[in-house]
């Protein structure tokens, strides 16, 4: 009896008379009533099946909503994470973590304090996943800026990068140096992050002025980080010219 309800009614059937459930009924029963008199099944059961059809019916719909709602509310939440991720990027980096408060940050994203802490668990975690994004971006921006550069020529071109970085007009200097020197905490989290960036910016170093073959290519890695360094905390205080001036005196350190 079921396996029949099966093969008269599929899912596109289901899914094309959902939107009207007392035509569904009614078309139910005049199918099985006519499955009865053609002898498909017999007559006392079609009455049987048009009940149980309709319960599935039911039960069917009800469970595509369900699935519906779930999926809606999995979307709305990721948006709530990218929304609180991308208040915190644009706050923390143009006024600092410390003058950015929690309520500042949940009224810019325009969401509840439960998402915070169930996305991030803590202020101290949102300050390390937005300083954890900044260096994902930078690191991929830098290696994409570079890569029809050659290996030799790559320490100096990195320079014009910091360049065109202090030059852009939301440029506010360096979101690792800002976040780490309004930390107290020797633990906080975002402290791990700022120096795994700076190890990777110390080893791009070292591989550049390996490929360009200049004598001492660890010493002249370091001085360019301190050169680095310099450009853009001096960017943020005298204008882009600082980065010039670093790029200047990052050729006459490469030339040798």
């Amino acid at each position: 009896m079921v396996q029949a309800a099966a093969e008269m009614w599929n899912e596109e059937e289901w899914d094309a008379r959902r939107l009207a459930p007392a035509a569904v009924s009614e078309s139910v029963a005049i199918d099985f009533d006519e499955a009865g008199r053609r002898g498909q099944v017999g007559v006392g059961h079609a009455r049987v099946l048009s009940v149980f059809v309709n319960r599935q019916f039911c039960l069917f719909m009800l469970s595509r909503g369900a699935q519906k709602a779930k999926k809606r509310v999995k979307t709305s939440e990721l948006g709530v994470r990218d929304r609180l991720l991308d208040a915190a990027d644009r706050l923390f980096y143009q006024e600092g973590v410390r003058a950015v408060g929690i309520d500042r940050v949940l009224s810019e994203a325009d969401a509840a304090k439960a998402s915070l802490y169930q996305h991030f668990g803590s202020k101290d975690q949102l300050v390390a996943s937005y300083l954890e994004r900044r260096t994902v971006e930078a690191r991929a921006h830098i290696e994409a800026y570079l890569a029809d550069t050659p290996p030799s020529q790559r320490a100096l071109k990195f320079f014009d990068w910091v360049v065109e970085w202090a030059e852009s007009k939301d440029f506010r200097g360096c979101p690792l140096q800002h976040t780490v020197s309004e930390l107290t905490d020797t633990a906080h989290p975002a402290r791990a992050i700022a120096h795994g960036q700076r190890e990777w910016f110390a080893e791009r170093f070292r591989e550049w002025t390996t490929a360009a073959g200049v004598k001492d290519s660890k010493a002249t890695a370091r001085a360019l980080m301190v050169l680095f360094d310099g450009a853009v905390a001096g960017s943020e205080v005298d204008g882009p010219q600082r980065a010039s001036d670093a790029r200047w005196m990052a050729r006459k350190l490469l030339a040798g």
